[in-house]
């Protein structure tokens, strides 16, 4: 589990290290080739494939990058400050999982197929809970009573 320091922009003062930087599980590519040999396995092979030629994940301890869509054109950016929720799931019997992170306006990024998801997913909390909180706005009342009304 190396990290790479990498230089950001032009007059920033601080360095962004790399905590991983990859594709999908290779795992998942393996297994998912095996099940295209069956007629019903084929999207999910197809899927794969696709994953494997066109998705890269980068974490870092400032941002979590994204690259995907057709032919890898996409870009997601996202600082641990947005991030409201973590939740995982595995795969392959605990060797790769899946995860979503559920942003501070309710829109979900979702990351399939990662390698030392587990890992990933204590980083990412661990960053997270350390990263200074946007305030939030009051929360609208909901229901009959008015908000100021107390409950007798």
């Amino acid at each position: 589990m190396s990290t790479q320091d990498v230089p950001v922009a032009a007059g920033a003062s601080s360095q962004e290290s790399v905590f991983y930087e990859g594709g999908p599980a290779r795992g998942d590519l393996i297994l998912n080739l095996l099940f295209g040999l069956t007629l019903i396995g084929i999207p999910f092979a197809v899927a794969a494939v696709v994953r494997a030629l066109w998705l890269r994940y980068r974490v870092t301890s400032r941002r979590i990058e994204v690259n995907g869509g057709w032919m890898g054109r996409e870009r997601t950016q996202v600082v641990y400050s947005q991030i409201r929720e973590v939740r995982s799931a595995p795969r392959g019997l605990g060797a790769w999982g899946d995860m979503v992170l559920v942003l501070n306006d309710g829109s979900k990024l979702e990351m399939r197929s990662l390698p030392r998801f587990r890992e990933l997913e204590a980083f990412i909390e661990e960053r997270r809970r350390a990263a200074p909180q946007a305030s939030k706005p009051a929360k609208a009342s909901t229901g009959f009573a008015p908000p100021d009304v107390a409950a007798s």
